[in-house]
C-alpha cells in the first residue's frame, strides 16, 4: 500500500513538473518555480515543452506499470530508476533541490517496491 502511494506521488509530481514545462513555463507561476526572467522563458520555451513531454512520458510509464498491477513491477522499477538517475543528473547540473523534489520521492517508492509495503 505503501509503495502504491508513493508511485502515485511520484506520477502526480511528473505531471505537474508537465504541467509546469509544457503549459506554464512563460506564465507567473512557471517563471517563479523555475526563477526564470521573462526573456529568457520565452527564448527557452519549446526546450521547456521537450523536458515537459518527457516528464509526461514518465508518468504514463508509471501509470502503466500501476494499470499491469503484479505484473507491472518490472515497468515501475524502470521507470523509477529512470526518474531517480534524472534526478541525480539534474541535480548535478541544474540545481541540487530537484534531488529532493524528484530523485528522493522516486528512491522511497523504489524501496518500497522492493520491500513490497
Amino acid at each position: 500500500m505503501i509503495a502504491l502511494i508513493l508511485v502515485l506521488l511520484v506520477i502526480a509530481l511528473h505531471l505537474y513538473f508537465m504541467l509546469l514545462e509544457i503549459v506554464l513555463w512563460t506564465k507567473p507561476l512557471g517563471l517563479k518555480t523555475f526563477g526564470n526572467s521573462a526573456e529568457f522563458a520565452q527564448a527557452s520555451a519549446l526546450l521547456a515543452m521537450n523536458m515537459g513531454l518527457y516528464n509526461g512520458f514518465l508518468a504514463a510509464g508509471l501509470t502503466w506499470g500501476l494499470v499491469e498491477n503484479r505484473n507491472g513491477w518490472p515497468l515501475e522499477v524502470f521507470f523509477l530508476s529512470c526518474v531517480i538517475l534524472a534526478g541525480l543528473f539534474g541535480a548535478y547540473t541544474v540545481n541540487k533541490r530537484i534531488l529532493f523534489v524528484q530523485a528522493l520521492p522516486a528512491a522511497l517508492a523504489l524501496a518500497a517496491l522492493f520491500l513490497d509495503i
